[in-house]
């Protein structure tokens, strides 16, 4: 077959603001109001966002696509098939979260809300994804995001992994996607019935970018940047340089957070006790793992004795996760021995301004120039499939009628270099690799997660 299987590992759905009476329980619909204000709010800061991502629409819309409205796949499962069939996706897995549409109370750009709201609109999201997405299990690999609700009453939790499972959800945001007071860290024995029940029903493991992060942390910094916009008589300069300052200065989006969670699962045995379960890593780039694992490795290797996991991390990053590289950078690809060819997924972050979409296709193939066949593969659709479980022949029949042939990736014409450019802007495509560069930083996260073993052990 020349076709190539590219199975997404990052997609993103989020429901319209006008299903959330129909969706929402209705013991919380009185929090609706303050809800749209929220959307209000946060839309006037995204809107920015987006016109800076996407500044030359010429140059990257060539096929008129994003003016057109196909981002609107978002919501539209038409709309969604038709732009993966335009850049030849045979699968995606679809993820919450977007700038153009505020979740049901349960994510950071939310305001603080009760647990039982917040478990409420995980719910509502859950049943309306399933509605729209849900019937085409072939190619919409539906992840829920129980993880972004506050878990530390497990029965609601566990209930609702069940309903998604028996609905044919693929995976699941494991607990702290969204932090809430008071909840154990995922080192805790607490967890425990989380880890068997994904195990049990075949739920994979997902962590997002931004996981980690403390309920309405983004939101305050949203709120106290729009403040500092209108005491500045709303000119909008003055609005971009107050929010990369604020909110976008790197703690949010570029936090260490997704990864300490990783070695949190690592090291407290999961991978032991549950040998099938796989982790994603999804959009926090793969530069930093070859550094990380040999740190962890290393500690691993000290205090053996004093941890319940049996086996260095390294093993673990083999046997059971993978690297899902949203946006793909070129480094990544430079450097993909270190990372594990084996253990790199590609993700488009579709409909979001930093993803590949809508240029896919010219975005693989100036990151996978010269890179074998066999490995483009397997980069690109092959681990997904090995990895997750899916059904490979399925997937080639689908890829057989929209897939691009592997000359369309390897043999492309180059790339014109303002395009290349844009991505860089746009999704940091040329950022040059990390490496080992943040080990200092996340040193003494590990020693803190190693005194708490220590001390429930």
């Amino acid at each position: 077959m020349d076709e190539l299987i590219i199975v997404s590992v990052d997609g993103h759905a989020q429901m319209p603001q006008d299903l959330w009476p129909e969706y929402l329980e209705a013991a919380h619909h009185h929090l609706l109001p303050g809800l749209h204000e929220e959307q209000e709010l946060y839309w006037s800061v995204n809107e920015l966002v987006f016109d800076r991502a996407y500044p030359d629409v010429e140059l990257f819309d060539r096929d008129g696509v994003y003016r057109a409205g196909q981002w609107q796949g978002l919501y539209d499962v038409d709309v969604r098939l038709a732009e993966m069939d335009r850049e030849g996706i045979a699968a995606e897995y679809i993820n919450s979260g977007d700038g153009r549409i505020i979740a049901l109370f349960f994510e950071i750009g939310n305001r603080v809300h009760t647990a039982e709201a917040c478990r409420a609109g995980v719910r509502a999201y859950h049943r309306w994804l399933h509605d729209t997405h849900g019937g085409h299990p072939d190619r919409l690999l539906l992840i829920g995001t129980t993880g972004s609700a506050p878990c530390a009453d497990l029965d609601p939790t566990l209930a609702e992994l069940d309903w998604i499972a028996d609905r044919g959800f693929r995976a699941t945001a494991i607990p702290g996607k969204t932090v809430y007071p008071g909840e154990p860290s995922l080192l805790d024995p607490h967890w425990e019935p989380f880890w068997a029940k994904c195990a049990d029903r075949g739920l994979h493991l997902w962590i997002h970018g931004g996981h980690g992060q403390e309920q309405a942390s983004l939101s305050r910094e949203v709120e106290r940047a729009h403040a500092q916009w209108v005491a500045a008589s709303r000119d909008p300069e003055r609005f971009w340089e107050i929010l990369v300052t604020s909110v976008f200065n790197g703690e949010l989006l570029d936090s260490a957070k997704p990864r300490q969670a990783m070695w949190q699962v690592m090291f407290s045995g999961v991978f032991d006790r549950y040998p099938d379960l796989k982790l994603n890593m999804n959009e926090v780039r793969g530069d930093w793992i070859p550094a990380t694992l040999r740190h962890l490795d290393a500690v691993w290797a000290e205090h053996r004795d004093d941890l319940p996991a049996k086996r260095p991390p390294s093993e673990y990053w083999q046997s059971n996760c993978q690297a899902g590289l949203s946006f793909v950078h070129k480094a990544e690809v430079e450097h993909r021995y270190e990372i594990g060819v084996g253990t790199i997924g590609f993700g488009r972050d579709y409909p979001h301004s930093e993803g590949t979409w809508p240029n896919t296709l010219p975005w693989l193939g100036d990151a996978l120039a010269g890179v074998p066949e066999d490995e483009v593969r397997a980069i690109l659709g092959d681990n997904a499939i090995r990895t997750f479980g899916l059904d490979r022949d399925a997937l080639a029949t689908i890829a057989a009628r929209v897939g691009p042939s592997i000359d369309a990736i390897t043999g492309a014409a180059p790339v014109d270099p303002a395009l290349l450019a844009h991505f860089g802007d746009r999704g940091g495509y040329l950022k040059p690799f990390e490496g080992d560069r943040r080990i200092p930083e996340i040193t003494p996260m590990v020693e803190h997660d190693l005194a708490a073993l220590r001390v429930s052990s």
